[in-house]
């Protein structure tokens, strides 16, 4: 797969695709959407605010892209790091109680404890 490295918006525009699609295939290949943590000994879900947060978030840097590209790894082997509270007036963050800062080699996932379900739901993807 050919990604681009640079910082155009038409190139920025190309990665967001290019995650987009990674999601759909991982979803294919995964449908029930989610992945056993060891470190919070429970599943994380892969929901449709995952995929919009993660692209919009990740397709800015080439090196976040990429790491999407681990996103199985992540969702199995990444450690908990901090737990934080919501981003006031941030609109995705709403449906969380609080937000965990997960870790693996220079990746930061950021999952939310959800509150009407207890799930907690894989938010967004970047490199550090």
């Amino acid at each position: 797969m050919n990604i681009p490295q640079g910082n155009s918006r038409e190139e920025v525009k190309m990665r967001d695709q290019i995650i987009k699609d990674f999601y759909a295939g991982w979803i294919a290949e995964h449908p029930e959407k989610k992945m056993w943590n060891d470190d919070l000994q429970d599943y994380i879900l892969v929901k449709y605010l995952s995929i919009t947060e993660t692209a919009e978030k990740a397709a800015r840097q080439y090196g976040s892209t990429l790491a999407v590209m681990r996103l199985s790894e992540l969702l199995a082997k990444s450690k908990k790091v901090a737990e934080v509270p919501v981003k006031k007036g941030t609109k995705n963050q709403r449906p969380f109680l609080k937000m965990y800062i997960m870790q693996l080699d220079n990746i930061k996932m950021t999952v939310g404890l959800q509150k009407s379900t207890g799930d907690k739901v894989q938010y967004c993807i970047t490199s550090m």
